[in-house]
């Protein structure tokens, strides 16, 4: 536990804003079993990761097209309706990090997996993105979260320190490689709320 955090550092989906490409497919196949094997097996999470990496999107996309052609309609919704995959905001962590960011105790970031060429339009979904004191976006810098460069890279670019910061993410791996890399870490699931795991760590709310 921190003795006095100093700095917060938010994950955006799953902890601020509630993404999943379910949201989008639900509306374009016909049974759940036919969308789930298309994410489980055509657009699947680490595909999707590499674009959060820096690939190209529409290299992406040919890829996809070119190993299940049969899919080529569904695969071009992946990033044609890509802002459907929203179901809105978490209105209560949302309400968090704005409270955090008015308290002059408390230097607050994110760093978030997702897409640079997608990253304009999610600013203009979800304005309060803009309100962090500094943002890094995994597919500007062209690496992502797990990997370690991506911690010390935010680290080392706002001046924080590890030892008086606490990061949210709601996927374990990307946790285990915060506290790995010095930074203690908050795993949100949704099952406890935001306020409560935030003060069990010593921040106020």
């Amino acid at each position: 536990m921190n003795s006095k955090t100093e700095t917060i550092i938010f994950d955006l989906g799953g902890v601020l804003v509630d993404w999943d490409p379910k949201n989008l497919y639900k509306k374009i196949f016909k049974t759940e079993e036919e969308m789930n094997w298309f994410l489980n097996n055509v657009c699947t999470s680490s595909w999707n990761l590499e674009q959060d990496g820096g690939r190209l999107i529409k290299d992406a996309v040919a890829i996809k097209i070119a190993e299940f052609p049969e899919f080529k309609n569904q695969i071009e919704l992946f990033y044609e309706r890509w802002e459907e995959m929203f179901k809105g905001v978490l209105k209560e962590n949302v309400a968090i990090q704005q409270q955090l960011i008015a308290n002059p105790n408390y230097r607050v970031y994110a760093l978030t997996n997702w897409s640079c060429e997608k990253w304009d339009k999610a600013l203009e979904l979800f304005p309060f993105f803009k309100d962090f004191e500094g943002v890094v976006v995994s597919g500007t810098e062209k690496t992502m979260k797990p990997n370690d460069d991506i911690y010390q890279l935010i680290l080392s670019r706002y001046n924080i320190n590890p030892t008086t910061t606490i990061f949210i993410d709601d996927n374990l791996a990307n946790i285990k490689a915060s506290i790995k890399n010095g930074i203690d870490a908050i795993h949100y699931t949704g099952e406890t709320s935001l306020k409560t795991l935030l003060e069990e760590k010593g921040v106020s709310i």
